[in-house]
């Protein structure tokens, strides 16, 4: 399953918000430096899905606010 995530890095709360079924908006305390708010975004994902970090990947968008991930069954 591939879902977009729109990341807000350096917000003073840490949300996920669904937009639709495959759309969510991110906001998390982590500065966007040396992969520390894409890591983040792997824990907050993998909590969400209750799954482990290692069945998600990270498709597009590495160094962009508009990331695709994929999930793994």
């Amino acid at each position: 399953m591939l879902i977009k995530v729109k990341c807000h890095p350096s917000s003073k709360k840490e949300t996920l918000n669904k937009k639709d079924e495959n759309s969510f908006e991110i906001f998390l305390k982590e500065k966007p430096e040396r992969g520390e708010a894409n890591k983040r975004v792997f824990e907050i994902l993998a909590e969400y899905f209750n799954i482990p970090i290692r069945k998600i990947r990270l498709v597009k968008g590495s160094k962009s606010p508009s990331k695709i991930f994929e999930i793994y069954d």
